[in-house]
């Protein structure tokens, strides 16, 4: 139980950063600066690219481990077949 709180945890984080990141693309076309959209603009795909990178990797592993947990439950239900 406490594996997928963390989980959901860290993701939640991650969703964070990225709606973050998306914000700051969008304020990086309203600086007039050429300087400063170019620092703007860099830092935010940076954390784009960092934050939907972890979260497709928080995402997958909840995913398997699902059907790690499933995969085992159908195991032991057909054992339990087997034997009667």
């Amino acid at each position: 139980m406490f594996w997928w709180i963390r989980f959901l945890f860290f993701s939640a984080i991650a969703a964070f950063f990225l709606e973050f990141g998306v914000e700051e693309m969008v304020r990086a076309y309203r600086v007039r600066n050429p300087a400063d959209f170019l620092a703007s603009f860099f830092s935010a795909s940076f954390i784009i690219l960092i934050s939907a990178t972890l979260l497709i990797a928080f995402i997958w592993r909840m995913i398997m481990r699902g059907k790690e947990k499933s995969g085992e439950k159908l195991k032991e239900t057909e054992d339990e077949k087997g034997d009667v």
